[in-house]
């Protein structure tokens, strides 16, 4: 069976109180005592969740955000009680993606509900942090809000660094001319505006912050550790905008050189289609040349043949032939063969044949 509850406890003056094995224990122990309460629930169901909401009066709206999750940064004040929304952030070095979490966290005047819907941030490491130290957990639930936002804002450090190696490694493939780098932009492009979304918020919600801190009767120490978080927080953002502005002109420089490729291998097959057409006209000029020379080749034999024929037949022993006894048939058959090979001389020539 999956645990909902993650821990339980009531602290007083800074440090753990009574110890609470269920969510009605602990309600019990918060009214008997001078308390903080601090629940933290992952991925709970709706049950739990509306359990909560009726013990702490938390309004139906931030309940409703909370049961559907899949909302964006934002602190939002109902009466007493703050509902704050952070999309914490871890690089995952098996897949190399970034991975984003969602938390919510419910700060009223004597507790603290954090439910998370991932696994980050690590907020067993925010309980220790306090736990260690009594004076500032004493302060009470904006301490512990503003150790959350310390802790989501320090994790986003080493995700920022990573996509900084990732985007240098972009950088070297986009001019390799690997072709798997347009997908890996695309990838990198929609994880950085991710993080865009996470950070951004983040400004305006720690002003929204500062700005109460009079109002509510911040300590002094808190303010200052809400000071760093937003110098922080600037930082990051800077460097997520700077990422984004990298990948737009990674992406419009890949569209470059993609047309450029493309551009030679057309200018490339055009060279060599143009090779390949001077190489035919060469073949197809040889081939009529060749034509014409066959045509003369076969005028001439025309024409000799057209004298050897009328030799031939004049050159049969034949006793029986009216011809051979004409006393102009040797020039008869001298002036045939003349005349038909003149004849086929100027056919042929007035058909250029010759």
């Amino acid at each position: 069976m999956r645990l909902t509850v993650i821990n339980n406890s009531i602290y007083v003056g800074g440090r753990r109180g009574p110890v609470a094995h269920s969510l009605d224990e602990t309600y019990d122990l918060l009214q008997k005592c001078d308390g903080l309460a601090w629940i933290g629930l992952y991925r709970p169901d709706e049950a739990e969740i509306k359990s909560v909401a009726r013990e702490f009066n938390l309004h139906h709206l931030a309940v409703d955000d909370t049961v559907a999750a899949h909302q964006r940064p934002k602190s939002e004040r109902y009466g007493d009680v703050l509902f704050t929304v952070l999309r914490p952030a871890r690089y995952v070095e098996e897949t190399g993606r970034v991975e984003f979490g969602e938390l919510h966290v419910f700060t009223g005047a004597n507790f603290v509900v954090t439910v998370r819907h991932a696994e980050p941030p690590d907020l067993g490491n925010v309980r220790g942090r306090l736990e260690r130290n009594p004076d500032l957990l004493a302060q009470g639930p904006e301490a512990v809000l503003y150790t959350i936002f310390d802790q989501v804002v320090d994790e986003y450090a080493p995700v920022v660094a990573r996509l900084q190696v990732d985007i240098d490694q972009v950088e070297n493939q986009l001019f390799d001319g690997d072709p798997a780098v347009s997908r890996r932009i695309y990838e990198l492009f929609r994880e950085v505006i991710e993080m865009q979304r996470a950070t951004q918020p983040l400004e305006g919600m720690l002003d929204g912050l500062s700005r109460g801190f009079d109002k509510y009767k911040v300590a002094e120490e808190l303010r200052r550790r809400l000071r760093d978080v937003q110098d922080h927080t600037v930082r990051i953002t800077e460097k997520v905008d700077g990422f984004r502005l990298l990948l737009q002109n990674a992406l419009t420089v890949n569209g470059t050189l993609v047309g450029q490729r493309q551009n030679d291998e057309m200018r490339n097959l055009t060279e060599a289609s143009l090779a390949q057409n001077e190489e035919v006209r060469k073949i197809s000029e040889a081939s009529l040349e060749q034509s014409e020379e066959v045509k003369k080749i076969s005028s001439w034999a025309a024409i000799f043949f057209a004298p050897s024929l009328v030799a031939a037949v004049y050159g049969m022993n034949f006793d029986h032939m009216p011809e051979l006894h004409w006393v102009v048939g040797y020039p008869l058959a001298l002036v045939l063969m003349v005349l038909s090979s003149v004849v086929l001389y100027r056919v042929f020539k007035r058909r250029n044949r010759l």
